[in-house]
């Protein structure tokens, strides 16, 4: 198959047309009183990071409201939490510190994006405060923040993400059957349904009560 490529810039802007300039102008680089208050609310972001040879990662985040902890206007703190232990969000900012986040608020269809520069924090006050269900984190992300401003809610809309009505959770394979097949392969079906099911949420938190 072949293809028709767009290689410069130039080429892009005279197909996809010229911005409207108030996109630009709502970028700040400060946490102002909406940015703070969005992200006090959030549950959920994703992190977008990339090595230092250019391979890119992004990794869902999640906690109840407000994890991501506002430091001050320019800074944000993000826990680390138990997962699976690849590293790869930890790894690239080793390597590259320059991170994007999306926050999102369940049912609404804007989003935040923050750009900045991230780096990892093994001690500090405020690790104490991100306790959950017995769990300190031992480390976490601290981003100096660059940039911010606020997505509108097209692509949600397109996609009716938080319509209901257009859920079909069925219609892919179980988590069980999919971790059969690419990763615990030695497994039976049933023991990764156990592992998966009900009992799976009281490891979300290690040493919780």
């Amino acid at each position: 198959m072949e293809y028709e490529e767009v290689t410069t810039e130039e080429e892009l802007r005279e197909l996809v047309g010229p911005a409207n300039p108030v996109v630009f102008r709502k970028a700040t680089p400060v946490l102002r009183t909406y940015e703070s208050e969005w992200i006090r609310n959030s549950p959920f972001c994703l992190i977008a990071t990339a090595a230092a040879d250019g391979t890119c990662d992004v990794s869902p985040r999640g906690d109840p409201p407000g994890f991501v902890r506002i430091l001050d206007e320019r800074t944000l703190a993000v826990p680390d939490r138990p997962g699976n232990r690849r590293l790869d969000t930890l790894r690239n900012v080793l390597q590259n510190p320059r991170v994007g986040m999306i926050f999102l608020i369940p049912g609404r269809g804007d989003t935040l994006r923050v750009n900045g520069r991230a780096r990892l924090v093994r001690s500090a006050p405020f690790l104490d405060d991100m306790t959950v269900r017995g769990n300190r984190p031992g480390l976490a992300l601290v981003v100096s923040v660059e940039e911010c401003y606020f997505h509108c809610a097209k692509s949600f809309m397109r996609a009716r993400l938080w319509d209901t009505d257009s859920w079909a959770p069925e219609s892919v394979s179980s988590r069980a059957r999919i971790a059969r097949a690419t990763e615990w392969t030695e497994a039976s079906l049933e023991s990764l349904e156990r592992r998966y099911g009900p009992e799976y949420e009281q490891r979300l938190y290690p040493g919780s009560p």
